[in-house]
């Protein structure tokens, strides 16, 4: 790990910090990290900054576990079983929490590439394409006109719908590394179109990622597909 890189670290652990003490005492605060109430005191108010092993133990366990809380907070659930992740996809500084916390904590291979598809896992996608300083492309259910050539994944689902997913053929090249990822991940239908692509542009996957899992389905899906990890941040029951 490089000077910037370990800054980077050590700025992500006082970010996580700092969302933590919003609702909690420095005693409070001291009890959930294991760590002296001063020296929190003093990274949250940016005097001293903690050194790289106690950094990354904020952003690998602590971090997981308080964005994952902080994730559940956000969503809402109603009787149908539909998730509203409004609160956490539309708030880009939560999502630039939640980057490093995968990155460090999923054991992700560093890919070339984040892709998602359109839309709502644009902005996770761009998170995490922004803390690896990578690509980030996303398929659409469209094509675009000015572009010539796409690579194509089409599936029929279970209703019978086809869905089919385009991807501008110069987004991903040969041989890269491709991380998938999205907002929610329930059947695994779209993640496995995002595979098929990836495939297709004979990429390989570094891993598929989503903010929440509805039920166990999608990623034993997404796992019978690739070798790469393959993980969310927080489950919700699938109804």
């Amino acid at each position: 790990m490089n000077r910037a890189e370990k800054a980077a670290l050590q700025l992500r652990a006082v970010d996580v910090l700092r969302m933590l003490k919003e609702t909690r005492t420095y005693d409070e605060l001291a009890e959930t990290t294991g760590l002296p109430a001063g020296d929190l005191n003093r990274y949250v108010n940016g005097h001293v900054l903690p050194g790289t092993d106690r950094a990354r133990e904020i952003v690998e366990d602590l971090g997981r576990d308080a964005l994952a809380s902080e994730l559940n907070a956000r969503i809402r659930v109603d009787e149908e079983g539909y998730v509203d992740n409004s609160a956490a996809v539309f708030d880009q500084p939560f999502l630039d929490l939640v980057a490093p916390v995968v990155a460090e904590g999923f054991e992700f291979d560093r890919p070339d590439v984040v892709l998602t598809a359109a839309t709502d896992g644009i902005t996770l996608a761009a998170s995490l394409a922004s803390y690896y300083g990578v690509r980030c492309a996303y398929a659409k259910k469209s094509k675009e006109t000015a572009v010539e050539e796409f690579i194509e994944a089409r599936q029929r689902l279970q209703s019978g719908i086809e869905l089919t997913y385009y991807l501008p053929e110069s987004a991903i090249d040969s041989g890269e590394s491709v991380l998938v990822v999205d907002d929610l991940i329930r059947s695994g239908e779209t993640q496995e179109l995002l595979l098929d692509i990836v495939t297709t542009a004979r990429a390989d996957v570094a891993g598929v990622f989503a903010l929440i899992a509805a039920g166990d389905d999608g990623i034993e899906r997404a796992r019978a597909r690739t070798d790469a990890p393959v993980g969310a941040l927080t489950t919700v029951a699938d109804r």
